[in-house]
């Protein structure tokens, strides 16, 4: 483990290739699916949830393929190695190499469709559910989804982009700015990202959808988070996906972007919490 980059975790093998993966705390597992944004990583997007989880629970967030440090693919620019089913695996493979039958998981936007996908095709392997700012259901993309996944590296990009994704526009600094655009720029970074969405991008979001049949069918507890000024993924996602799954409770944050674990860390990191201690009280 790195003592100057916190970005850098453990090195697990996953099939063919290793992921870098946070795994920290003890008890019972929670698996962490992170976003989509340029420079992103598991880190970057549960730096502030990871320590308050870890406290009671084993916290895992995994780089997943063509993000942050794990292994990227020997041609990077191939959007191939990029799919829905490819990243399933992948998080399968880290639970089977980590020895979890089981775990609860959260997905943050892209993550969220990611965590759908996992769920209907492996529904034994998840006991609760969270989906925040999702992905995975049918909608228009957005402008700023568009923005973001057609980002170009500058300072100013960047700049834009957090202006987009922070209501609080204190959490917008130059600074921060500066961060991610230095993140967005390293070695292989924005190779992958520019490969995995490029125009027109519609198509990547009807990608990512799971069958409404099957999103009907879970039978697993889910919490549906979002951010009521959500100007990345539409507040109609979730209410569509709490409508659609049987046992789902739904809470907005109001005055909040597409940033909950971010702007709204210590309520976010406490609902989640309440929601899957309420399963370990019912399972002890």
């Amino acid at each position: 483990m790195s003592t100057t980059n916190p970005e850098l975790a453990n090195r697990v093998r996953t099939g063919a290739f290793h992921s870098n993966v946070h795994d920290m705390g003890a008890g019972a597992p929670v698996l962490l699916l992170h976003g989509s944004g340029p420079g992103v990583s598991a880190w970057a997007n549960w730096r502030l949830l990871l320590p308050v989880l870890s406290q009671t629970r084993r916290a895992i967030a995994p780089d997943l393929v063509g993000f942050g440090y794990t292994d990227r693919p020997a041609d990077p620019t191939d959007n191939t190695h990029y799919r829905m089913d490819k990243w399933v695996q992948q998080a399968v493979d880290l639970l089977d190499a980590l020895d979890i039958a089981q775990t609860d998981l959260v997905g943050n936007s892209f993550g969220g469709a990611l965590a759908l996908a996992l769920v209907i095709a492996h529904p034994t392997r998840v006991r609760r559910l969270v989906l925040m700012g999702s992905v995975g259901v049918p909608f228009d993309i957005t402008p700023g989804l568009d923005a973001v996944w057609g980002y170009t590296p500058s300072i100013a990009h960047m700049r834009e982009l957090l202006d987009i994704f922070a209501f609080d526009r204190k959490l917008v600094t130059d600074e921060l700015a500066q961060l991610r655009y230095q993140a967005s720029i390293r070695s292989g970074f924005q190779e992958s990202f520019a490969a995995m969405f490029p125009a027109p991008r519609q198509r990547w979001v009807d990608a990512m959808q799971s069958p409404e049949a099957a999103i009907r069918a879970l039978p697993h507890d889910t919490l549906v988070v979002h951010g009521r000024e959500d100007k990345v993924i539409p507040l109609a996602n979730s209410l569509l996906l709490s409508q659609w799954i049987p046992r789902s409770q739904l809470h907005v944050f109001g005055q909040c972007g597409h940033w909950t674990q971010i702007e709204h860390a210590a309520r976010f990191a406490q609902l989640v919490e309440h929601f899957l201690a309420e399963a370990d009280t019912v399972t002890a």
